[in-house]
C-alpha cells in the first residue's frame, strides 16, 4: 500500500513538472485502453455474435456481418474513450469533443453504407429482386445521409447550429441542382424504371447506340451495366434509357417461345405447273399425300364445270411446284417437335423482286437458348434447301466466278 501511495506521490510531482508531457501520456493511455478493448471486443463479443448470427435460420440479420457493419460501428469505442479524456483536461476538451464527434459522425456513416451494401444483398437474394431493384433507392437515400453528416461536421468544425446551416441552404439550390444534375435525372429515370416494369436484372436488351446487346447484370442509381454476348460489359447511364430507344427481349423469354423469320429466295424461271410425273412423285411424301387429295379434289371439281370445249390451260386451275413447296414447308414444320404449336406457323410468298421470289418461314420454335434456337433454324433450312430440287425449283444466287468461268469454256 505504501509503495502505491509513494508512486502516486512521484507521479503528482511529475505531472506538476510536464504538464504537456502529461496530457500527452495520458491521451496516449486513454486511446490505447479505447482499442484494447476494441480488440477485446472484436476478438470475444463479435465473434460470438456472429457465430450466433451464421447460425440462426433467418438470414436477414446476416446484413449486420456482411460487409463489416458491426466491426466499423465497434470503433466507437476508443472514440467514447477519447471522449473521457476532456474530463480530466479540461482546456483541450473543446478540440477532443469536436474531433470525438466528427470521428463518431464519420464511423456512423461507414456503419450505414454497409449496412445498406449488406441489406441490398440480401434483397437481390429475393425472386421480387428482378422486378424491383432497390439499388437505386439505397444510393439516393446514403447519398442523403452523407449530405447530412457533411453538415453536421461543418456545424461542429465552425460552431454553427445545422438547422441554421439548414436554413441556408435554400439560396445554395441551383447550385446544387446543377452539381446533383445527372443524379436528379438518374433518380428520376430508376422511378420511371421500377413503376413502367421497364427493365429488371437478368433481361436482354439491345441499345446499339452504346453497343450493348446482351444481359443485364445490374441496374445502379447512375449507371446500368449489360453483359454483352462477347462477354464484355457495356455501361449504360440510367437516364439514357428513358431519353433513348431500347428493345427488351423479356417477352419472348417469358412466352417460351423465339421467332424464326427468314427466306429463302426462289428462281422466278424455275417455278412451272405440275405435270403428272411430278404429281406421281409428290404423291410419294408422307406429308403431302392428304394435302394433294384434298387439293387435287377440288381443283377437278372445279374443272368439272368448265365445259370440254375450254379446257385448256388458261381457263382450269392447276397446282404449281411452288405453291406445292411451300404446303410443304408449312407440313413439315408443323411435323417438328421444337415448333411451338400454339403460336404462328406460316410459310408466305413475299414481294418479288431482283433476287427472285422470296418464300418467308414464319414461326417459334419452343426453345430459347441461343444455341439450340440456332441449331433448330439452320436445321429446318437445310432440309429445305436440300429437297427444293424435288420440287424443280432453284434458290437464287447472283452468278459466282465459277459460273463465268463456266460460260467461258461453253
Amino acid at each position: 500500500m505504501q509503495y502505491l501511495l509513494d508512486f502516486y506521490t512521484q507521479f503528482t510531482a511529475w505531472h506538476q513538472e510536464n504538464p504537456y508531457l502529461a496530457q500527452f501520456v495520458w491521451f496516449a493511455i486513454i486511446l490505447s485502453g479505447g482499442f484494447i478493448l476494441h480488440k477485446v471486443l472484436i476478438s470475444l463479443a463479435l465473434r460470438l455474435l456472429t457465430k450466433i448470427i451464421r447460425n440462426s435460420k433467418t438470414q436477414l440479420d446476416d446484413i449486420l456481418i456482411e460487409d463489416r457493419a458491426l466491426h466499423r460501428f465497434s470503433y466507437l469505442i476508443p472514440v467514447l474513450f477519447l471522449q473521457a479524456f476532456r474530463y480530466l483536461y479540461p482546456a483541450v476538451a473543446g478540440f477532443v469533443e469536436k474531433g470525438g464527434n466528427i470521428l463518431a459522425v464519420l464511423i456512423v456513416l461507414s456503419t450505414l453504407a454497409a449496412l445498406f451494401r449488406g441489406f441490398n444483398k440480401y434483397y437481390e437474394r429475393l425472386p421480387v429482386s428482378k422486378e424491383r431493384p432497390i439499388k437505386g433507392y439505397l444510393q439516393v437515400l446514403f447519398i442523403i445521409l452523407v449530405t447530412f453528416g457533411i453538415i453536421i461536421i461543418i456545424g461542429l468544425l465552425t460552431g454553427q447550429s445545422p438547422v441554421v446551416l439548414l436554413s441556408g441552404l435554400g439560396a445554395l439550390t441551383a447550385v446544387l441542382l446543377l452539381i446533383f444534375k445527372d443524379t436528379i435525372l438518374a433518380l428520376v429515370a430508376s422511378i420511371q424504371i421500377n413503376s413502367y416494369d421497364l427493365v429488371h436484372v437478368g433481361d436482354w436488351i439491345e441499345m446499339p447506340q452504346y453497343n450493348a446487346d446482351g444481359d443485364v447484370i445490374d441496374i445502379a442509381l447512375h449507371a446500368i451495366k449489360v453483359q454483352n454476348f462477347d462477354k464484355t460489359i457495356s455501361v449504360i447511364p440510367t437516364h439514357k434509357l428513358i431519353d433513348g430507344a431500347f428493345k427488351n427481349w423479356r417477352g419472348m423469354t417469358q412466352s417460351g417461345s423465339r421467332r424464326i423469320k427468314r427466306s429463302i429466295y426462289i428462281d422466278i424461271n424455275s417455278i412451272s405447273f405440275c405435270d403428272q410425273s411430278m404429281l406421281k412423285k409428290f404423291r410419294q411424301f408422307q406429308l403431302l399425300k392428304p394435302y394433294l387429295d384434298e387439293k387435287l379434289e377440288a381443283i377437278s371439281a372445279f374443272n368439272s364445270q368448265i365445259p370440254e370445249s375450254e379446257q385448256n390451260s388458261s381457263n382450269t386451275r392447276r397446282l404449281t411446284n411452288i405453291g406445292t413447296f411451300r404446303a410443304y414447308a408449312e407440313l413439315y414444320l408443323h411435323s417438328l417437335p421444337k415448333i411451338h404449336k400454339d403460336m404462328s406457323i406460316m410459310v408466305r410468298q413475299l414481294s418479288s423482286g431482283p433476287e427472285g421470289i422470296p418464300i418467308e418461314i414464319y414461326t417459334f420454335t419452343s426453345d430459347i437458348q441461343w444455341k439450340n434456337y440456332e441449331d433448330i433454324q439452320s436445321d429446318i433450312f437445310d432440309h429445305l434447301l436440300a429437297i427444293l430440287p424435288e420440287f424443280g425449283l432453284r434458290v437464287f444466287q447472283k452468278p459466282t466466278g465459277l459460273d463465268l468461268k463456266q460460260i467461258n469454256i461453253k
